[in-house]
């Protein structure tokens, strides 16, 4: 069994920065993708940004230039310097990892979300 465990969300004000924090641990062999997306209430869920196991990054448009997504590959946890934030923003934040396990599956895996909130 695999888990993601999301930390880091809080209240910022507009133009204030966070830092978003997903651990996977578990039964691990490989983590090839992991990505952060968001849901605001009454919306879609939407892909913020993606880090693959090789180093390429990827970001939504609507966060190009103000979020920047890494990793720490040894420990399996992936990473959203957010900043510049605005209320729109504000989400659930969701962190989501391709994991090929100790049993030979590959397999996607969901953390719980953490709550992110932009406002004065």
């Amino acid at each position: 069994q695999v888990q993601l465990v999301e930390s880091g969300g809080g209240l910022v004000q507009p133009g204030g920065s966070l830092r978003l924090s997903c651990a996977a641990s578990g039964s691990i062999s490989r983590v090839h993708r992991m990505r952060w997306f968001r849901q605001a209430p009454g919306q879609e869920r939407e892909l913020v940004a993606v880090a693959t196991s090789g180093g390429v990054t990827n970001y939504a448009e609507s966060v190009k230039g103000r979020f920047t997504i890494s990793r720490d590959s040894a420990k399996n946890t992936v990473y959203l310097q957010m900043g510049s934030l605005k209320p729109d923003d504000t989400a659930i934040y969701y962190c989501n990892a391709d994991v090929y396990d100790l049993f030979g599956t590959y397999k996607d895996y969901w953390g719980q979300g953490t709550q992110v909130t932009v406002s004065s």
